[in-house]
Order: C-alpha cells, then sequence, then structure tokens
C-alpha cells in the first residue's frame, strides 16, 4: 500500500513545510526593523521597503542554498532527482512569501 517513494514524498514534504515555516518566520523577525508598515504616508516608503524586500530575497536564497548542499549531501542518490522540484516550489513559496512580509 504504502511504497517507499511515497513515504519519501511524504517525509520531503514535511521536511520542506518546516523549512519553509522556519526560515519565513526567522527572517520575518530579523528583517521586523526595516521598511515601513504605512504605506499610505506622504513621505516616501518606496526605499525603505525595497530594502527590505531585496534583503529578505537575498537572505532567502542563502538560506534555500545551504539547504540544497546539506541535503544533497546527506540524502541518498536514489532520493536527490526529487530535490529541484523542492527548490523550484520553494522559490516559488518566496513570492508568496514577499507579500505575507508586507501585510
Amino acid at each position: 500500500m504504502n511504497t517507499p517513494e511515497k513515504q519519501g514524498r511524504l517525509y520531503g514534504l514535511f521536511y520542506f513545510l518546516v523549512f519553509e515555516v522556519v526560515v519565513y518566520n526567522g527572517l520575518k523577525l530579523l528583517l521586523s526593523g526595516m521598511g515601513q508598515q504605512d504605506q499610505l504616508q506622504p513621505e516616501n516608503t518606496v526605499v525603505p521597503n525595497w530594502v527590505k524586500a531585496v534583503t529578505f530575497i537575498l537572505l532567502y536564497i542563502l538560506c534555500l542554498l545551504v539547504a540544497v548542499m546539506v541535503i544533497s549531501s546527506v540524502v541518498p542518490g536514489k532520493y536527490r532527482k526529487q530535490l529541484m522540484q523542492w527548490v523550484y516550489l520553494a522559490l516559488g513559496g518566496m513570492v508568496i512569501m514577499l507579500f505575507l512580509l508586507f501585510n
């Protein structure tokens, strides 16, 4: 009933979700002092928020690259094919996390 490949995907999904939640909350806490929350101000809010967005993207990609290097050296060879699927999913999730970061 439960094939090893299906079980491996479920473990991968679990670890992926844990990684996403930990990285998002960590970066949100780290970047909480940057940017301006109130966008409807007479003065310019674009530059501080742009810096916050670019910093988030760079730090997120750095965390993702470190995770890929660690996982690719630990995971058995038969599961390494799935790694790039999770990386692409994480990059897509990064866009969603950027929207959540500014709301």
